[in-house]
């Protein structure tokens, strides 16, 4: 079972990581525009840090605790 559940964590974890840089990809294109749109800039960089913990989180789950 926790196999299963390992790899859906990854599966996840890699879309995570897609949906974060398109957003980086996008907020690069709409800041280059002539007269960007800074309320639409800013929604999406609140997305993009909104992935940024959720891929931390995951990735702090995944890794085995070491004790040193």
């Amino acid at each position: 079972m926790q196999h299963d559940e390992n790899k859906s964590e990854y599966a996840r974890l890699v879309a995570l990581r897609e949906e974060h840089s398109r957003l980086d990809c996008l907020i690069a294109e709409l800041d280059a525009a002539p007269s960007p749109d800074r309320l639409q800039i800013t929604r999406l960089k609140k997305q993009k840090l909104s992935l940024k913990d959720a891929i931390a989180q995951i990735e702090d789950r995944l890794r085995p605790d070491i004790i040193a």
